[in-house]
């Protein structure tokens, strides 16, 4: 399959992915996992347009990976520096990877597949991943140069390079 095939395709109610040639469908995601992307979504969107850094997308937005067979990836929360934003926005998937991909786990997400995701992301280019635990209440944060930080709830989630100056305390995104 191709990004375009995969752009076309109808399934309703289901997650897609494209992972090198090969359609991935999940269900939809629980409804913690929807208010916890959102939140942090949201915190990050309101920091994103008050310094004019660029562009948030929101849950299962498409970025075409480098590589062949093609891979599109969809991160929960996704982050694209102003520099790199095109002009006019495409309508389909953009063809390179976030500058920062967010990741919220669900009960039915498997390690493996997460850590091949974010080695996806990190291969493609993105700066930061950030894979939240909502169920454990903490956030591993991924770097390009292959560094890995695991933050617990009473500690605070920053942007570091990718959107300097962003800070947001763990316990203000999981679901009351």
């Amino acid at each position: 399959m191709t990004a375009d095939e995969l752009l076309k395709l109808n399934l309703p109610d289901k997650r897609t992915e494209l992972v090198r040639g090969k359609l991935v469908v999940r269900e939809p995601a629980g409804f913690r996992h929807g208010a916890v992307a959102n939140r942090l979504a949201r915190v990050l969107s309101n920091y994103v347009e008050e310094h004019a850094l660029g562009l948030v997308v929101a849950a299962e937005t498409g970025f075409i990976l480098p590589g062949a067979p093609q891979t599109v990836r969809a991160p929960a929360v996704g982050f694209v520096s102003r520099r790199r934003i095109p002009d006019p926005l495409p309508t389909g998937y953009l063809e390179t990877a976030p500058d920062l991909a967010v990741e919220v786990l669900s009960p039915d997400d498997r390690p493996r597949e997460v850590a091949e995701k974010v080695a996806d992301w990190v291969k493609a280019g993105t700066t930061l991943v950030w894979v939240v635990d909502p169920a454990r209440r903490l956030v591993r944060v991924h770097r390009a140069d292959g560094s890995e930080t695991e933050l617990r709830d009473d500690e605070v989630l920053t942007g570091e390079s990718v959107a300097p100056g962003f800070a947001c305390p763990l316990g203000a995104i999981w679901s009351r």
